[in-house]
């Protein structure tokens, strides 16, 4: 499913304009997007949990090359579904 089939979606059950769907779907994306660029975990009740988890630093390896390579600490963006979600899809 893509962005614009949600959009798609949400204007046939609700009946309202695609367009200004289409701006609250994006605001939401940016506004999660933001919040975690700003190191804050977006919480969504009855869906689920955008968090922020640290990776330390570790040792990897180029296996073409067959050096070692340093990959520096960084963070990445995990989900985190609820429990009604996890049900629902199992």
């Amino acid at each position: 499913m893509t962005k614009a089939d949600i959009v798609h979606a949400i204007a046939e059950r609700t009946g309202l304009e695609r367009q200004a769907i289409l701006i609250i779907v994006e605001e939401m994306m940016s506004t999660i997007k933001q919040n975690m660029a700003d190191g804050e975990n977006v919480y969504l009740r009855g869906f689920g949990t955008f968090e922020i988890v640290h990776r330390a630093q570790k040792t990897g390896r180029n296996i073409s090359k067959n050096t070692t390579v340093i990959v520096p600490e960084h963070n990445i963006p995990k989900f985190k579904p609820c429990k009604e979600f996890k049900e629902m899809v199992k």
